[in-house]
């Protein structure tokens, strides 16, 4: 018995362009981000999913909505993005320069420096896999997908591979990645696949 799970970054939004960071900030998807999330639905549109869930963020749903029209999708609040504090909203280089020393202290340890007024990356964790694996224990033997975020789908690869490697996780926007289960073993079947966008 098989449970596969289908992990969807959400297309992008403006902020994404412009390489600024969103975590609770509830932002839609730019057009880029709408055309991304249809060529995914039309990759996928074979592909027999049980459950859908997204985060309840609008960049998310929205991403949801388009890749799986018409289909009933589940909210689940736990899916969200971490809340980045001081840094919501900022590029990278506004960053660099209000906060350098912070900020480079987090680019080297991302799992272990928290943000002033943001999510203790120990918080955020623990809220991903409580959540992902409530979702795969309802789930057993079933296809289910998860439209989420970048944060979020590196702490669950991170999870898997027993890894710390938090930036080299994050998946690029709408793109696909896929967790299969069988007989206690887990593996990594996609990561990161955006084969369905135009180059």
């Amino acid at each position: 018995m098989m449970t596969r799970v289908i992990l969807i970054r959400h297309g992008q939004t403006n902020w994404n362009a412009k390489k600024r960071y969103c975590g609770l900030t509830d932002l839609g998807l730019n057009a880029e981000g709408r055309r991304q999330a249809a060529k995914l639905s039309q990759r996928l549109r074979e592909e027999l999913i049980h459950k859908i869930y997204s985060s309840d963020r609008k960049r998310a749903l929205q991403s949801a909505e388009i890749i799986f029209k018409g289909a009933r999708i589940e909210k689940e609040g736990d899916l969200r993005e971490m809340s980045f504090g001081i840094f919501e909203g900022q590029s990278f280089e506004e960053i660099l320069r209000k906060h350098p020393l912070l900020y480079k202290k987090w680019l080297k340890r991302p799992f272990k420096v928290t943000i002033p007024g943001g999510e203790s990356p120990m918080d955020f964790k623990k809220r991903i896999m409580r959540v992902f694996k409530k979702i795969t224990l309802h789930n057993k033997g079933k296809t289910v997908a998860m439209v989420c975020h970048g944060g979020t789908i590196s702490v669950i690869l991170n999870h898997i591979l027993k890894s710390e490697d938090f930036w080299k996780q994050i998946p690029a926007s709408a793109s696909l990645n896929i967790i299969e289960y069988k007989d206690s073993k887990v593996k990594i079947k996609l990561f990161n696949d955006t084969s369905h966008l135009p180059r």
